[in-house]
């Protein structure tokens, strides 16, 4: 019988649940886990220029793959760089396998103080950092345990959708542990079919009676494989049908039933009106926050909501559970009659409006011409990914052709994350789609380092990076001298991070012609093309105006005073 070192049993697993690449950055106590890894050819290795960044990557890839996305970090100053990463994955129902190197076994019964660490003989606080922002941990210091806690990990992983983290100690990665012996690892969220059928029952019973029922569509569809079931449960019903701004490219926008955005209110034209007047929503797979809700300002009755969440049903108040989100989609297919009173509604009233297209090649650039030339050059095998602020609204207003990705960190809006993203999604996809980014010149300044490892990797990604001085968003919400930043001369990074060996190309652009040039050129680009867009710094959509207001808003209500 073969055996393997505990290193190797990871990589065979994850090799074996679809893994092919993950995102490091070496550190002593990592090392001997790296050259382990290394031992799998099927494996490849991605080296990040910080943690941080491994983990915005891994988020990508895990988007792009729907396999979870693997960060290698070294003990403490390591993982907790990475941690606001993983913290991002988890609110956005994303797997990652982190996995820490950490110190020597024989350290703690030693009472040795070592680098890398608070300078105390506790070894465990990383573990419970991020006890906090993953489903699952396994710390793994005996190589015979080793194979019972990284299947444990990864299975929890793959069905909560959710990081997990494993820490093994330095000594033990080159360990004999046993053989990766086959088995199969659950994908499915458990379903119990007497909860399910009785929540279908219940919910096709409110439905019926109902005069213009209604479907909403949020991300979790995706992290629970629903995206199919919602499709089937729309065209089956007949019922107008809008999606979350997080959940944009999960429906189809060509489809007949499609009525658009959903965001109260700056939900796309006619949206807000159909969805708020109904009385019966089916919302599936949302997530209702302050910024989904716009402040809470959305205009949902609850009492009119059947809620379809990650295990569990909520009709009239009454919870179904444990129920697999795709088995209740399915099953109430099968019980709806078609009803198409409120989509005739939204016909009857409400037009899509298209971005019309800025023609004169020496007109200053603005935001709305450049997410004109964006919709013209969009591509079925695209993605296109959203950073955190204006660049929501904006992408969310453009219509995807269908197959077209579209990616937003919505829940978690951690600016900087669309950089590394964009990283993990161009490895993860494989050539099979051409990655574009959009991302304001603040955020890119958090994480814009990671162009080099673009560029190293022979990756091929557009990224729009719109110089407007300053963090726009937090302008929209509450203003001050503190979101100006520092101007760089962004296009020229591009040939610094390239030197002598790298096919980036950077681009500035202010006005139309130039701008249409660039894009052109950046399309017939084999490699990384950063174009720089310099609009005036108070360019931004309504919405954003609007939304800031809202949220502000939120923000400033005066504690309450007991």
């Amino acid at each position: 019988m073969s055996y393997l070192t505990v290193g190797g049993y990871l990589a065979s697993r994850l090799e074996q649940i679809g893994v092919t690449h993950y995102f490091t950055v070496p550190g002593d106590y990592n090392l001997v886990l790296l050259d382990e890894l290394l031992t799998n050819e099927r494996l490849q290795l991605i080296s990040c220029c910080n943690e941080l960044n491994a983990g915005y990557a891994a988020d990508g890839y895990a988007r792009a793959t729907q396999t979870p996305g693997v960060i290698i970090v070294t003990y403490s100053v390591g993982g907790l760089s990475s941690l606001n990463a993983v913290a991002g994955a988890f609110a956005e129902d994303l797997p990652l396998i982190v996995v820490s190197g950490a110190p020597n076994t024989n350290s703690l019964a030693e009472a040795e103080v070592l680098h890398h660490t608070l300078g105390t003989i506790d070894y465990g606080y990383q573990r419970r950092i991020y006890n906090n922002v993953t489903a699952a941990y396994a710390v793994i210091i005996d190589p015979r345990e080793a194979p019972r806690q990284i299947d444990e990990a990864i299975q929890v992983a793959l069905t909560k959708r959710k990081p997990v983290y494993i820490e093994i100690a330095c000594n033990i990665s080159s360990a004999i542990t046993s053989a990766a012996m086959p088995r199969q690892f659950d994908r499915i969220c458990q379903n119990d079919e007497a909860a399910c059928i009785a929540a279908v029952s219940h919910a096709a019973r409110l439905l019926n009676d109902a005069t213009k029922p209604v479907l909403l569509g949020g991300a979790r569809l995706r992290a629970f494989n629903a995206i199919d079931a919602f499709h089937k449960l729309s065209s089956v019903s007949g019922y107008a049908t809008a999606v979350m701004a997080d959940a944009k490219s999960f429906y189809r926008e060509s489809d007949n039933n499609f009525i658009g955005i959903y965001w109260g209110p700056v939900s796309s034209r006619g949206c807000a009106e159909i969805i708020e007047a109904s009385d019966m929503i089916l919302a599936a797979g949302g997530r209702f926050n302050d910024y989904s809700t716009v402040g809470h300002a959305a205009l949902l009755d609850r009492s009119k909501m059947i809620l379809v969440d990650a295990g569990r049903i909520v009709v009239e108040g009454q919870t179904y559970g444990p129920v697999s989100m795709e088995s209740f989609l399915d099953q109430l297919s099968e019980k709806l009659v078609h009803n198409e009173m409120a989509l005739q509604a939204f016909r009857r009233n409400f037009q899509p409006t298209q971005i019309q297209v800025a023609a004169d090649p020496e007109g200053q650039v603005t935001t709305r011409a450049l997410f004109s030339r964006i919709q013209n050059m969009l591509q079925p095998n695209f993605a296109l990914i959203a950073e955190t602020g204006d660049t929501w609204f904006n992408a969310t207003a453009l219509k995807l052709p269908d197959s077209t990705c579209f990616e937003i960190q919505m829940q978690y809006g951690s600016i900087g994350w669309s950089v590394g993203a964009a990283l993990g999604y161009a490895v993860g996809s494989n050539a099979k789609r051409r990655v574009v980014a959009i991302v304001g010149d603040g955020s890119f300044q958090v994480t814009g380092q990671e162009l080099s490892t673009m560029i190293r990797y022979e990756l091929n990604p557009i990224i729009f990076l719109v110089n407007n001085g300053g963090y726009t968003i937090e302008v929209e919400i509450h203003d001050g001298s503190y979101n100006v930043i520092k101007n760089w001369n962004y296009a020229k990074l591009v040939d610094v991070f390239s030197a002598e060996d790298g096919q980036g190309l950077g681009m500035t652009v202010t006005s139309l012609g130039e701008l249409d040039t660039a894009i052109q050129t950046a399309l017939n680009n084999c490699g990384v093309s950063l174009i720089e867009v310099v609009v005036d710094r108070h360019d931004c959509s309504e919405k954003l105006s609007q939304w800031g207001a809202y949220v502000a808003k939120n923000n400033g209500r005066p504690p309450k005073m007991i």
